[in-house]
């Protein structure tokens, strides 16, 4: 017997439940999604269900037979109905909270940046548009919030630091891959615990729910999954997005770029997590920002902590994201947080407050086993001998100086299921400088099946080494090259671009990095000051008697010194001089 046709107040309901997923058994469609579709009719298909029109569309481009995934958690469509409604009274209910709130705002004449999404974004704009109008009408330039543009010298100094972590990652056998810069919303949601209110939403164009990336991992988890991939080591610098508060003096955007290593594959425990230390380690010696330390901790310590302490189960997570901000705030705060507004019993966080105090090295790991209710905890003892191999591991590594096993460690989001780790400057305010960890749950997320792939990998902050060395270069008025030109072509009279233009043929064929003036007749001191400006290390000076004698004048612009060179020996001899700089 065929299933009725589900009702106006029905279809209305699943529109509001795919208003958030493409699907609806998840990143892929499965039974439900085809016992649903057989229940719509194609007349209700109007511009009042979108999501649901959407939906119906997509379902079109797969064959019955690729239907068969099992609804998640065992959901039915009774019960994504009874979500739908509620999400859509959620929405609704959101959608008159913001409009009153830019009503407010637009009434006392501060649309600050908060977030004002879906009919009322037109008002914001039109708003937007006319603050950030002079006088006389004239538009104001500027970038948006959290974002930046780069002048020449700092792009000099982040190509020559993406080119040494490149480097490193490469010595370290990795390969590189690209993911789109968004995803579908789905594939992002629910993996990054309370920071997924970062994440940004894009409209919907008639398509698919899509968010820019938060990060490289969840991507990367997702193409692992959609490629079957069981092994890979792979690196990947990209640019992501999070709807933060921007932060310029501790490098903190909304826009940045991350550098990311990761391994993947089924190997012994602790050997790759030991690894993406050591390359941490060998970036930040490169770049010599100073002294620094690689905190670890183990999410199976902390999860055993927790149950030792008292802390419910379904409290784990949002606890662990409490403790993740003792690096910025005392623990009074934190404290305060866990039990006003995570309502944990206050001497239940006294008893966490007392073990995320320690930290050290290996001694630690036989000091917390002297604990009985530590020892006696399954997940701490077999966590505690887990960090004991990796500790062992970074000092075979040559970084076990570098590391400290500190219980305070949390990383506050939700895929980490091994060890974690985050690099910090002594003495710097900037916060950590690299972080990452092993998420062994990650990809079985995103496999129909749920087959797991181990992963663990690392993530340098890199804006923030940036702001760092930004700093410094201007506290220390240094003056960073911009370009690699390495010979600049001169005349020295008039009438001589025409064999200029000849010399630039000659050097651009032998790949020889090279330039000249765009003027027809420029003075030589002109084109001298310009290479000393640039720091461009060689000029060659043409003439008509050099011209008459087949040679021409070789200047070092740093010493001034000339000497004549055979045309056809210029290259040879440049090459030479260029290799005795360095």
């Amino acid at each position: 017997m065929m299933a009725s046709p589900l009702s106006g107040r029905e279809l209305q309901a699943l529109d509001g439940f795919l208003a958030t997923r493409s699907y609806l058994c998840g990143a892929r469609p499965g039974r439900l999604d085809g016992e649903a579709r057989a229940r719509v009719p194609a007349a209700a298909l109007t511009d009042e269900v979108p999501h649901l029109r959407r939906w119906f569309g997509h379902l079109s481009s797969w064959l019955p037979a690729e239907l068969t995934a099992p609804p998640p958690d065992g959901l039915t469509l009774e019960r994504a109905l009874s979500a739908g409604r509620e999400e859509a009274r959620q929405q609704l209910d959101g959608e008159l909270q913001r409009l009153a709130a830019l009503r407010a705002r637009l009434c006392s004449g501060d649309a600050s940046d908060g977030d004002v999404s879906g009919a009322s974004n037109t008002g914001k704009q039109r708003h937007e548009s006319s603050r950030s109008a002079g006088a006389g009408g004239k538009l104001i330039l500027k970038t948006a919030k959290g974002t930046r543009d780069f002048q020449p010298a700092q792009m000099a100094l982040r190509e020559r630091v993406f080119a040494s972590i490149v480097e490193t990652f490469k010595r370290h056998g990795a390969e590189t891959i690209d993911t789109p810069v968004f995803e579908l919303r789905e594939v992002l949601t629910g993996k990054y615990g309370e920071d997924s209110k970062l994440i940004y939403d894009l409209k919907d164009q008639g398509g698919e729910i899509l968010s820019l990336r938060y990060d490289l991992t969840v991507p990367f988890a997702r193409y692992v999954a959609m490629n079957k991939i069981s092994s890979i080591k792979r690196y990947q610098i990209a640019k992501v997005y999070r709807r933060d508060q921007p932060s310029q003096a501790r490098g903190r955007y909304r826009e940045f770029y991350q550098c990311d290593f990761d391994i993947a594959g089924s190997y012994d425990p602790m050997v790759p997590d030991a690894e993406c230390v050591r390359i941490v380690a060998e970036i930040l010696e490169s770049l010599q920002l100073g002294t620094f330390v690689v905190k670890v901790n183990h999410r199976q310590i902390l999860d055993g902590l927790f149950e030792v302490c008292g802390v419910p189960p379904d409290q784990f997570r949002s606890i662990c994201s409490a403790v993740d901000k003792l690096d910025k705030s005392p623990w009074e705060e934190v404290k305060r947080e866990m039990v006003e507004e995570k309502h944990l019993a206050p001497e239940v966080a006294d008893r966490i407050g007392h073990y995320v105090k320690f930290s050290g090295g290996p001694e630690l790991v036989d000091t917390l086993l002297k604990d009985s209710a530590l020892a006696a905890n399954k997940n701490v003892s077999a966590g505690l001998e887990a960090m004991r191999a990796f500790l062992g591991y970074c000092a075979l590594y040559g970084v076990g100086g570098r590391v400290s096993f500190d219980l305070s460690l949390a990383r506050g989001l939700d895929y980490y299921t091994g060890v974690i780790y985050e690099a910090v400057l002594e003495g710097g305010d900037v916060g950590s400088i690299a972080g990452g960890g092993r998420y062994d749950g990650l990809v079985g997320m995103f496999d129909p099946k749920g087959r797991s792939v181990p992963c663990v990998g690392v993530s340098i902050g890199i804006e923030r080494l940036f702001a760092i060395m930004e700093a410094r270069a201007d506290k220390a008025d240094q003056k960073v090259r911009t370009t690699e030109t390495e010979v600049y072509v001169c005349s020295a009279q008039k009438g001589l671009m025409d064999e200029r233009m000849k010399l630039l043929t000659t050097l651009w064929d032998a790949n020889v990095k090279a330039e000249q003036s765009y003027k027809k007749n420029p003075k030589l001191l002109q084109q001298l000051q310009y290479c000393e400006d640039h720091g461009v290390p060689f000029a060659v000076i043409l003439g008509e008697s050099e011209l008459q004698r087949g040679v021409v004048k070789l200047r070092h612009v740093a010493t001034r010194e000339e000497t004549e060179v055979q045309r056809d020996q210029l290259v040879e001899v440049l090459r030479a001089k260029l290799a005795a700089l360095g």
